[in-house]
């Protein structure tokens, strides 16, 4: 049994959200400075030009990239072989967030209530999702979700008979639909199979895959591509000021599921896709 001092976590959690909300990971800065490339709307080149220069800048002068800070979303798998000690481990990550916001100066976005909408005035508690898995190590995968682009989001159980054009058709339609809304170009989160909230789990998990890795299934990495192709027919393009660039990658995660249903859901992340990953 290996002892891990849940000081730690809050201590990393800190780190990742303050360094998150400066800078993003090299995976989506390459992928927006691939797009400007094959980009065949010069307005929409100009668009993504804007993008990465905001990028440099927050970078350089340590500023947040967004107004809009985020929401912490924080994934955690425990090894079944830890022992966790010092600070209950929910308090020691929603303390870590308290700090991140408060001593990063990152906008505290977060209600108490969603009909009274009084302010926590910490960004805090954040939504967090325990994994129990095998070994004696931790693996935290966290994000700053911002809300343009969260309430973009859409959850159907369509039939089984539906198949994989009722997939297609329900993504596509939900990126339509949300036209510039999510700030594109986005990053297209779809989680299929289990339950309802299960494929709602696995939307948002689909977010923390580093662009430019490919699902590892075949089928589902073929199934990403064609969405990806139509999604950019759309014609939305960067900011939605028209292009070929709408989304620069589309994640989809799965799961068994019924023999009587298939649970679909779509989360979108804008193109400041905030992630961090670590292992303790």
């Amino acid at each position: 049994m290996r002892k891990v001092s849940t000081l730690k976590i809050k201590d990393k959690i800190k780190e990742m959200f303050i360094e998150m909300n400066y800078e993003l990971g090299s995976d989506v800065t390459a992928c927006l400075s691939q797009a400007q490339k094959r980009e065949t709307s010069p307005i929409g080149q100009e668009v993504l030009g804007e993008l990465l220069k905001n990028l440099t800048i927050a970078k350089e002068s340590q500023i947040p990239i967004c107004q809009d800070t985020g929401m912490a979303v924080i994934f955690l798998q425990i090894g079944q072989d830890v022992n966790l000690t010092d600070m209950f481990i929910e308090d020691a990550i929603n303390e870590g967030v308290r700090e991140a916001y408060d001593e990063g100066y990152l906008r505290k976005s977060v209600v108490a209530n969603s009909l009274d909408r009084v302010n926590t005035k910490d960004n805090t508690p954040a939504v967090i999702h325990y994994e129990i898995v095998t070994g004696d190590e931790i693996k935290i995968s966290a994000m700053a979700k911002g809300f343009g682009s969260e309430n973009m989001g859409k959850i159907k159980m369509l039939n089984p008979s539906d198949g994989k054009e009722g997939v297609v058709n329900f993504v596509v339609d939900a990126v339509s639909q949300a036209g510039s809304n999510p700030c594109p170009p986005i990053i297209v989160g779809v989680g299929m199979g289990g339950t309802m909230e299960k494929s709602a789990i696995l939307a948002k998990k689909a977010l923390l895959r580093p662009l430019g890795e490919k699902s590892s299934d075949i089928s589902i990495m073929k199934l990403e591509e064609e969405i990806l192709q139509k999604v950019n027919a759309l014609g939305i393009g960067p900011q939605g000021f028209g292009g070929n660039c709408t989304a620069l990658a589309v994640h989809i995660e799965h799961y068994p599921t019924h023999i009587a249903g298939l649970p679909v859901a779509v989360n979108l992340n804008c193109h400041v896709a905030r992630h961090r990953e670590c292992t303790l």
